[in-house]
């Protein structure tokens, strides 16, 4: 699984590429050799001050001193025949490269700050959201998220798939809002997920055990401070019974399931509860619906950070069109689809997305939906 978007190597800390620390050498090798190309009267040799400034952002204290040091030796030896600096023109250059070597020092120390920092966030951001692995149970995964607040793992979207006594469980939800103020909630109701799939036996119940959490959350503390009452969350929620060919789906206001069968795709029709985290009164308002899977079948999760991107005409971005399309990319559906979104919204959308593509091994039955057993709302086809 991939997260966050890319940025270059050395805007993290890392060592600078190696174009960036050769640069100052074949600028001051370029130079020298156009000062001695050059008539006597056209002095080019001043532009080496600029080297050991340019030296600091690629080398640390050391290495900018070397280049500083050979600065100042070729302007203040006439000998050489680069230039002829004297008295207070030779010191300002030496007073250049001195603040060049500070700047160096100041710059590796705040590059090792922030790789440590950078190491420890990542590390709490996958303690919270570890990505998922290729295969749980009986059920092949394969995810994909981008966090949309730059520099960061995890957002307001989430999903998980946990193996436990009544089988495989998957969750994809999409908390209000996103980026670092969300992570809060998504570290609930991911912890309580985590509990619900061994503890709770119905499905129904795990969604309940979700909401209830959202409730606490969003409850005033008892030292007073105001909780979160505007705190609600689109959730669907999948359990893959042991040793059986189907899945069980309950939806709370979130964007339907995608069933890839063959070439066809479509939506996996289930009546929808409403978001959790809103308090409504009565008994939990989920359905249960079932589906047989056959052989080869897939499910693809989402969030509505895929389906609501547009482009530049204000177009929606068009999953279940383009699904049969990109189901077909050696790479994987998940990564072609985020490729596809890319190009689609110039550059990416501005919301957190989550793809979840599930797809359940060693199927035997016939292809197509079944009727559901009794408790169960029939599924059409």
């Amino acid at each position: 699984m991939r997260r966050g978007r890319e940025e270059p190597g050395w805007l993290r800390g890392e060592p600078p590429p190696r174009w960036a620390r050769l640069a100052p050498a074949v600028a001051l090798l370029v130079l020298v050799l156009a000062q001695m190309a050059t008539p006597g009267d056209v002095e080019l040799g001043y532009f080496l001050a600029a080297l050991p400034p340019v030296a600091a952002f690629a080398y640390g204290a050391a290495g900018t001193a070397f280049f500083a040091g050979v600065v100042v030796l070729l302007l203040g030896v006439p000998a050489i025949g680069v230039a002829h600096a004297r008295g207070s023109d030779l010191a300002t250059v030496a007073a250049v490269g001195l603040l060049s070597v500070v700047i160096a020092w100041v710059r590796r120390r705040r590059d090792a700050q922030l790789v440590s920092v950078r190491t420890v966030a990542e590390a709490a951001q996958l303690a919270v959201l570890p990505p998922v692995p290729p295969r749980v149970g009986q059920v092949r995964c394969s995810g994909l998220y981008r966090a949309a607040q730059q520099g960061t793992l995890v957002g307001g979207d989430l999903y998980d798939v946990r193996a436990g006594p009544y089988g495989v469980r998957a969750l994809v939800a999409d908390v209000q809002g996103h980026g670092l103020a969300a992570v809060a909630t998504v570290a609930g109701l991911l912890g309580s997920f985590r509990e619900a799939a061994l503890d709770d036996a119905e499905l129904v119940a795990v969604a309940a055990r979700l909401d209830r959490r959202l409730l606490a959350d969003a409850a005033p503390s008892a030292d007073g401070s105001a909780g979160q009452p505007e705190l609600f969350v689109t959730a669907v929620l999948l359990e893959f019974p042991p040793g059986r060919d189907r899945v069980r789906i309950v939806s709370c206001g979130h964007p339907p399931a995608l069933l890839l069968r063959g070439t066809k795709v479509e939506e996996v029709l289930v009546e929808p509860g409403p978001p959790l985290g809103l308090g409504l009164p009565g008994p939990a308002p989920s359905t249960v619906a079932e589906v047989r899977l056959a052989a080869g079948d897939r499910l693809l999760l989402y969030t509505d950070g895929v389906t609501e991107a547009r482009d530049a005409a204000g177009y929606f971005y068009p999953l279940a069109a383009r699904v049969p399309v990109l189901s077909r990319d050696p790479a994987g559906l998940v990564e072609a689809v985020w490729r596809d979104l890319v190009a689609f919204s110039g550059g990416g959308p501005r919301d957190d997305v989550a793809l979840l593509l599930l797809s359940l091994d060693g199927i035997a039955g016939a292809p197509g939906l079944r009727e559901a057993p009794a408790g169960f709302p029939e599924v059409p086809r």
